[in-house]
Order: C-alpha cells, then sequence, then structure tokens
C-alpha cells in the first residue's frame, strides 16, 4: 500500500528508538540499521489504518526481525576470528539513545554489550527492553508472545548473568579525563612500572581485529601483562609504522557512553579504543580495529570537530 505522509511521519518518529533498541539487541549498527530497513518495508506493506498502537506494532515487527539475526548471529560467532567486540558508537551518534539513568548508559557500553552475548536471544530482548527503555513487562510479554511471569523470570536470569560478570563503572567525567591522561602518559614513558599502578590487578585487554588487521586472538590478563601491552602499543617502531601506513593522531573521547581513545590516520579511524574504569583502576581495555565495523565511526568523525590529538605516533 501506498503511505501518507503522516503515516511515513509517524515511522520516521519512531525511528531513533527503534534504532537504538536493535543496536543493543545485535551490537552492530550496521544490522541495526537493516533492521529498521526491514520493519519499514513491513510497515509499508501492512494495512496501517487497522494497527491501533503503532508503536507497539513497530516494536514487536523489529524485535522478531532481531531476534531471527540474533540466532544466526550465534553460528557466525563460532567462526568470526578472533576476539568479537561490538561496532563502536562514539559520542554524538543519535543510535546511543537514551543516557538518564546509569542502566540506559550501561546498556549501550562495550562491557554489557559483549555480556550480552552469553544471554540467549529472549534474555537479551527482556534485558533491553525492560532496563534500557523502561517497558513494562506487560508489553514485554505481548511482544515476544510470552506470559508475563515468564517474562519477569526471564529478565531477573538476564539481569543476574550481566550483573555476576561485571562492576559498576560509574565515574565521575573529570576524574575519567584525568585517568586517561594519567594513562597516556605512563603508556609513552617507556616503562612498565607506572601503567602496572593505573590498572586493576585482574585487567584485561582485548582487540577485536576480524581478522582483517593483526590482533591477538586471546586476551591480555593481568596488571603485568597488560602493562606490558599497552607501552608496546604506545612505542614507536618501524613495524607499527608500516602497519598503520601514517601518521597515527590518537585523540581522548567517548564511544559507548565510556572514556575511549580514538586512533586515527589521514581522517580515517583505524581503532576505537574503550576503557572501562572504575574506583580501582584502569580494568578493561576493549579495542575495535576491524575496520568493517569502524566505517560509521569514520563518517562521523569527519562531520564532527574533536580538537587537536593528544598524541601523534610516527
Amino acid at each position: 500500500m501506498v503511505l501518507t505522509g503522516n503515516q511515513i511521519d509517524l515511522f520516521e518518529a519512531s525511528m531513533p528508538r527503534l534504532k537504538a533498541i536493535a543496536y543493543r539487541l545485535l551490537g552492530s549498527a550496521s544490522d541495526a540499521e537493516d533492521a529498521v530497513q526491514d520493519t519499514f518495508l513491513r510497515w509499508q506493506s501492512a494495512d496501517v489504518d487497522r494497527i491501533e498502537v503503532p508503536e507497539a506494532w513497530l516494536t514487536k515487527v523489529l524485535t522478531n526481525l532481531c531476534l531471527n539475526q540474533l540466532t544466526s548471529a550465534r553460528a557466525r560467532r563460532e567462526t568470526y576470528v578472533g576476539q568479537w567486540l561490538p561496532e563502536p558508537l562514539l559520542a554524538g551518534d543519535p543510535m546511543l539513545g537514551p543516557a538518564d539513568t546509569v542502566e540506559q548508559r550501561e546498556s549501550v557500553s562495550f562491557a554489557v554489550l559483549a555480556l550480552m552475548e552469553r544471554l540467549s536471544p529472549n534474555e537479551r530482548v527482556v534485558y533491553v527492553l525492560r532496563e534500557a527503555f523502561g517497558y513494562p513487562h506487560r508489553r514485554i510479554a505481548e511482544i515476544l508472545d510470552i506470559t508475563e511471569a515468564s517474562g519477569q523470570q526471564i529478565f531477573h536470569r538476564a539481569k543476574k548473568h550481566i550483573a555476576d560478570g561485571r562492576t559498576r563503572t560509574e565515574i565521575d567525567e573529570a576524574a575519567a579525563r584525568r585517568i586517561v591522561d594519567e594513562f597516556l602518559t605512563a603508556a609513552t614513558s617507556g616503562r612498565t612500572e607506572p601503567l602496572v599502578r593505573l590498572l586493576t590487578a585482574d585487567a584485561v585487554a582485548i582487540g577485536d581485529g576480524g581478522g582483517k588487521v593483526p590482533a591477538r586472538t586471546r586476551p591480555f590478563e593481568g596488571a603485568v601483562a597488560v602493562a606490558k601491552f599497552m607501552r608496546s602499543l604506545f612505542t614507536p617502531n618501524q613495524a607499527a609504522r608500516n602497519l598503520l601506513g601514517g601518521t597515527a593522531e590518537i585523540h581522548v573521547s567517548y564511544a559507548n557512553g565510556l572514556p575511549a581513545l580514538v586512533v586515527t590516520v589521514d581522517g580515517r579511524v583505524i581503532g576505537v579504543m574503550c576503557l572501562e574504569i572504575t574506583a580501582d583502576g584502569i580494568a578493561a581495555f576493549r579495542n575495535q580495529a576491524n575496520p568493517d565495523k569502524l566505517e560509521r565511526a569514520t563518517r562521523l568523525w569527519a562531520a564532527t570537530d574533536h580538537g587537536e590529538p593528544v598524541l601523534r605516533i610516527n
């Protein structure tokens, strides 16, 4: 059917919410865009005049599309080269969605998105809709065609899985920036000890190269191992120059709600490293270097003013 202007406007008004939901469910901005586009195609072919609550209808259609993708994604993850990390969203990206509460901010962090990979598709849907978007259990049950009691049980199970896997990382923005600056100073000092002091004892460093760029297939674990890796990463050498293909500029920014180092070469984003900062120190570095997952970040980076880099690696 041909949609009226009002019906198109109604869908477009729902798009930011639909994209934010889809990204949290899939961990991929490009897949989220595809899911929202497919939702529009179904909206276009539906008898829209008979849909009583368009928002609920659109959310249900989108969720079912994402559930299908989550099922196939599990099989793809088994053959993924190296560690899998989400596609990063830089500060200002509208797909980040609501960020008014701690729960909303955490639901889009690299740490929680990675933990959500361990959930079943239904657990992930319930957790995202309830925790990040405040959907009532009754609405979630209708979307998934389950009972409200079952939905509540699924939510409590999913929330426990997430809570068991991490520690809250809410930290004052000024304090976080100070720690990032201290980290950069320590990382470029050529010494391991200053770095170790900034890390938690069980710190980890994870990199996702997707088989496209070199990245360790297993995380670095423990403060000493992570510190040695970071020291080597920020120490200029010929191998790094050859790999980068030019002068790398490092900017301090935010990605997925966390402090991040954005690495660019000739304006192209080649790495986004999110730092998980706790009261005890830096607990994790998650570096997305897979070029397929950095195209959106590069487009946003080119369209925004990000000031001078804090560091150049020649």
